[in-house]
């Protein structure tokens, strides 16, 4: 039996590469966009670690979800920092969810309120996947836009606390594969980790809407 980190990874890939692909982000990552389309993603980011992060206090002392929850993590002030850059300091008073994100952040909320199996599918396909490919996108920022390397802007894809990332990751993996649930549990949490990559391909799909590129 394989064990239960791959079984997550090789069931959603098919939905972690649609989501990789889609128009926006390969407009964005190409350097077909400008800066206003990086920071309406960034905008949209918000809303969904916000629902991430907001009862992660309580879910510390979840047995199921507690030990993801781990500070060095947390991306919220980095994000809020980056859109007082990309914004202004008023950038709470123009900020506006897509339809697709407010699914999503309500997804995760819900997940993070009921059920801590479900909130893990969530906290898996976003926290790994800013370790891994958010790392592209935070050097195309870099080169694109002009962000100082590491800096305000792109402090969503740094995480300074996390020393070694390859190595984090192999103890994520650690934790998933040491979950408490059982056969049943575990098939939920997979589906619900498609579920998470496919909420978050609808939001680029309506960030490619709203940042078409005439023909």
């Amino acid at each position: 039996m394989d064990p239960f980190s791959t079984l997550i990874r090789t069931a959603s890939h098919e939905q972690h590469t649609e989501a990789e692909t889609s128009t926006f982000m390969s407009d964005l990552l190409g350097g077909r966009l400008g800066v206003d389309a990086y920071a309406r993603y960034t905008e949209q980011l918000w809303f969904v670690y916000e629902a991430l992060e907001a009862d992660a206090g309580t879910l510390a002392a979840d047995p199921v979800a507690g030990p993801f929850i781990q500070p060095g993590l947390l991306r919220r002030a980095a994000l809020e920092r980056d859109l007082t850059h990309l914004r202004g300091a008023g950038w709470r008073s123009t900020l506006t969810a897509l339809p697709a994100t407010e699914a999503y952040a309500a997804r995760v909320a819900e997940c993070a309120r009921a059920w801590p199996g479900g909130y893990i599918a969530h906290h898996y396909t976003r926290y790994l996947g800013d370790l891994s490919g958010g790392q592209i996108i935070r050097d195309k920022a870099e080169r694109t836009w002009g962000f100082a390397r590491k800096g305000d802007g792109v402090r969503f894809y740094v995480f300074e606390d996390i020393a070694n990332p390859a190595a984090f990751k192999r103890g994520y993996r650690a934790l998933l594969d040491s979950v408490p649930a059982d056969d049943l549990e575990r098939q939920r949490i997979i589906a619900e980790c498609k579920r998470a990559f496919a909420l978050n391909t609808a939001v680029f799909g309506a960030l490619g809407e709203e940042f078409r590129l005439s023909a």
